[in-house]
């Protein structure tokens, strides 16, 4: 019975809640706490996830403590940076469960010698890219600067780099992580291998990652930029990109997007209420090259063009991803081609004659290294696709996510005839079958894995591996 005593803050909350917090101390919050709503607020702020606590650990320790006492009480963990694939982790159950924010695990440190950064559990891309940046290297990042690195590597990790270096999963060297009993454990390929296997597009099915070793390229510049027309233009520019993207060399990745830019006065004037088409990406070469590489594109006379020579820590901006908290919902797809009727398909969905709530509709470069298989690597060590589609609306109101992710849905439907039929976990906006990511050789031995690392199912990832 729920307390009337107004200093008992733990009133009304989830039955283990409060015995949590007196053997954690003051790194658990729960329902009743003031500061319970800020701590459960993720990235991508449409989704209302309501866990029975929210842990925040500032020390490895910590970690241990939060996930013993979670496990003892019959509680599930979920570990949670910064919230982008949050969408995902609310399709479960959460009333039972511990998010584990781990934003306060922030520490970097560049071993310039071994091209290597070590990487707290916590860390977003940024300081990671900035660190390295001050060495003349370049780490494996993602399009948006204020991504997780440790979700983002356990799913794959698709870069600005990736035909020329592969998936970004493929330059970890080490992780450590707290398992469901509390260990904390390091894998690598010298130890715990199949639990090394395991984490390198896995998920979080097997502990709270409290540090990461990431294997880093010396790159400190590229031939970067973007190219942007009016959406009227979408059929030549999708039509010369895709032939183009066919015979490209590996050291370029790009991405071609229909954008749909609402008349707001924070953005900048050149989109504000404009509906637009974008080819950005990133080449390592040479500054010649790379002009002669996009000379197709230059004739087709971009309104913009900001390619030019361009340290590797400016890459993070380039895809001009919202830079904080956002309200979004997004379907995500992978194909193995696009053909004529393939490329129709896409004009005709998200072309400049459509009527859709999608701000985005993207279509990602793949193929060449990211394509190949990787001797030695993890789970997921490559996309088998031409190319992954990525659809993202708004989702300000319930109303709006309903009606993006319906546009969402339609724009991937209109394309299902090129799917490949597998999944790529980094870019799914709910929950799917996960054998459609790991094939049915990969799962079942994940789910041994589990079964023996975490019998008792404490961990609770978005996309979720089942025991053997």
């Amino acid at each position: 019975m729920a307390s009337e005593d107004p200093r008992d803050l733990t009133a009304g909350a989830p039955p283990h809640s409060s015995v949590l917090r007196e053997r954690c101390g003051d790194i658990i919050v729960v329902p009743g706490d003031p500061a319970y709503d800020d701590a459960r607020v993720p990235w991508n702020v449409a989704v209302d996830q309501r866990p029975a606590a929210v842990g925040i650990p500032r020390t490895v320790e910590d970690v241990q403590t939060i996930v013993g006492a979670a496990a003892a009480l019959g509680m599930q963990v979920a570990a949670q940076t910064t919230g982008h694939a949050a969408a995902v982790l609310a399709e479960h159950e959460l009333g039972n469960a511990v998010l584990l924010r781990t934003h306060e695990l922030a520490q970097v440190a560049i071993d310039p010698e071994r091209r290597i950064a070590h990487i707290g559990g916590g860390v977003i891309w940024q300081p990671v890219v900035e660190a390295a940046a001050q060495h003349g290297l370049a780490a494996q990042h993602g399009s948006s600067p204020d991504v997780g690195v440790a979700g983002y590597l356990l799913g794959g990790g698709l870069s600005w780099y990736a035909r020329a270096k592969g998936l970004a999963t493929n330059d970890v060297v080490a992780v450590e992580l707290v398992t469901a009993d509390g260990s904390l454990i390091r894998a690598s390929a010298d130890e715990h291998e199949e639990l090394f296997w395991a984490l390198r597009g896995g998920g979080g099915n097997f502990g709270v990652i409290t540090s990461i070793e990431l294997k880093l390229h010396r790159i400190p510049d590229v031939y970067a930029g973007l190219m942007l027309w009016d959406i009227q233009h979408l059929e030549p520019v999708l039509r010369h990109w895709v032939k183009w993207a066919q015979e490209a060399p590996d050291e370029v990745t790009t991405s071609l997007r229909a954008l749909r830019f609402p008349p707001l006065p924070d953005l900048p004037p050149f989109l504000q209420g404009r509906h637009l088409v974008v080819v950005d990406g990133a080449f390592i070469g040479d500054d010649d090259a790379g002009a002669s590489l996009l000379a197709g594109f230059r004739e087709l006379t971009p309104e913009m063009d900001t390619w030019t020579r361009t340290p590797a820590e400016g890459l993070t901006a380039l895809h001009m991803d919202p830079p904080g908290p956002t309200p979004s919902v997004g379907v995500g797809t992978l194909l193995f081609d696009l053909d004529e009727a393939g490329i129709q398909a896409f004009i005709d969905a998200v072309g400049p004659a459509a009527q859709t709530s999608l701000l985005a509709a993207e279509l990602r470069q793949l193929g060449g290294a990211a394509s190949r298989p990787v001797p030695g690597g993890g789970v997921v060590n490559r996309i088998d696709a031409a190319y992954a589609g990525f659809f993202v609306a708004v989702a300000a109101t319930p109303e709006m996510a309903e009606a993006g992710r319906a546009d969402g849905e339609r724009a991937r439907s209109a394309l299902a005839a090129w799917e490949t039929g597998r999944t790529f976990l980094n870019l799914m906006d709910e929950a799917v079958d996960v054998q459609t990511a790991y094939g049915h050789d990969a799962l079942v031995r994940l789910s041994q894995l589990r079964e023996q690392v975490d019998p008792d199912g404490v961990m609770l990832a978005n996309h979720a591996v089942p025991g053997a």
